[in-house]
């Protein structure tokens, strides 16, 4: 097992200290040991229990927003390290995701990090970037056609931006076609019903599964 190879402890603990050398340099080792999918799996989980260690650390006090920018940075290094040993092993595509922060809204840590973990699962992840309007997510959305929208949004305008797109995705007769996702600190059962979407997410992780099982 993955624990036999690399103390999990110890790399939870680097990444919720943001020391990124460590962290990349457990990972490249751990790599090098050619591990099972399911072992780089545990890592993963290792690497998100550092960050909402961080996250606790930000609610503290002891860390400001510029290190929890980081931080996703560490861990989309992270991940990026891991995709050789993550997913199926088989460079085949197992979906399409359109992904975007909404309009009014500038934060793209949590979306970045949905990306790349979206990707290590094998989906194709078309992300348009952050700010973007009911317009924007439609033309893509026309262009590519995916399974899945992931929005994202940390503002709680963000969630009249969500609704507006979600009705303009029903008015051009798109809505019947995917599935739509989304994420971020304000969204809520509630929010997601009242906006129209099939699932909601606070947890880049579990917003992949949700994902997984659509397409699956």
């Amino acid at each position: 097992m993955a624990s036999a190879t690399m103390d999990l402890n110890v790399l939870t603990q680097a990444v919720g200290d943001l020391d990124e050398d460590l962290v990349l340099e457990m990972l490249n080792d751990f790599v090098a040991t050619e591990p099972s999918e399911e072992e780089a799996q545990t890592v993963v989980e290792a690497c998100q229990k550092g960050m909402a260690t961080v996250g606790e650390l930000f609610d503290q006090g002891e860390y400001f927003v510029g290190d929890l920018i980081f931080a996703g940075e560490v861990l989309t290094s992270a991940i990026d390290t891991l995709k050789p040993v993550l997913g199926s092993g088989t460079s085949a595509k197992i979906g399409k995701i359109v992904l975007g922060t909404v309009e009014g809204d500038l934060h793209d840590i949590g979306k970045n990090i949905f990306k790349s973990m979206a990707e290590a699962a094998g989906f194709e992840v078309y992300d348009i970037g952050i700010d973007q309007s009911a317009k924007a997510f439609i033309e893509k959305v026309k262009e590519v056609k995916p399974q899945v929208v992931g929005m994202s949004g940390v503002l709680t305008l963000a969630l009249d931006a969500m609704k507006v797109i979600v009705d303009e995705f029903k008015n051009a007769g798109l809505r019947d076609d995917m599935k739509i996702i989304i994420g971020g600190n304000p969204v809520t059962k509630e929010s997601c019903v009242q906006i129209g979407a099939d699932a909601f997410t606070t947890n880049a992780a579990e917003g992949v599964k949700i994902c997984q099982g659509w397409v699956s």
